[in-house]
């Protein structure tokens, strides 16, 4: 008789750590999980770019990367193009560095 009436606790006791694990799992799975955000801004020769994580800005590139002249992205949707990159980079925990290939791949006037 005794062995039934622990069986039924240790069994209730299961149900109830296994329901407090399912909701922790569904609460974790509904947070919000931040993403990168890039935007681009107006330079005095061009356009450049940032990256924000949580709202704070962790990259801002105002002239072209990797070039030996300093100078800004000739438009707004070429500096766009490299920022999505870098936060494309980032998303895959890989370092944001560009390239002079990943500018001619994503042909940018340089």
């Amino acid at each position: 008789m005794t062995t039934k009436t622990k069986m039924k606790f240790f069994r209730s006791k299961i149900r109830r750590n296994l329901l407090l694990v399912l909701l922790v799992l569904q609460f974790t799975a509904c947070a919000r999980h931040e993403t990168f955000k890039s935007e681009s801004f107006k330079t005095t020769s061009g356009w450049g770019y940032t990256v924000a994580f949580k709202n704070k800005i962790i990259i801002r590139q105002s002239i072209i990367p990797v070039i030996n002249d300093t100078k800004s992205f000739s438009t707004e949707a070429d500096a766009l193009k490299v920022a999505n990159l870098v936060v494309e980079k980032l998303n895959q925990k890989i370092s944001p560095r560009v390239t002079k290939n990943d500018l001619i791949l994503l042909k940018i006037k340089l």
